[in-house]
């Protein structure tokens, strides 16, 4: 390899270790995990809760719930998207 691409292999070495440590971590041992923005654990989590207060509320008449489970699910879906942290990141300034 030329010292250019040296260089940007380490610089992207390190542009792993600064946004997913464990990614970069799992990398070096061989045995690499899913990056962050597709560990959707917590979404199924938040959505398996919606539906549940959701559910409830359809069958104990209580519109309060009813809400309550369609804003959970909203915000579940939310946590699906993948690109969701990109979104939240200003441009680096020039």
């Amino acid at each position: 390899m030329s010292q250019p691409d040296d260089e940007r292999l380490v610089a992207l070495e390190a542009g792993f270790e600064r946004d997913d440590p464990r990614f970069a971590r799992a990398m070096r041992a061989g045995r690499p995990s899913r990056p962050r923005e597709y560990r959707r654990t917590g979404a199924w989590w938040a959505l398996a809760v919606a539906v549940a207060v959701l559910i409830t509320g359809v069958f104990l008449p209580d519109g309060l719930l009813i809400a309550t489970g369609l804003v959970l699910a909203g915000i579940a879906a939310q946590l699906f998207d993948p690109h969701r942290a990109r979104a939240r990141r200003r441009p680096p300034r020039r």
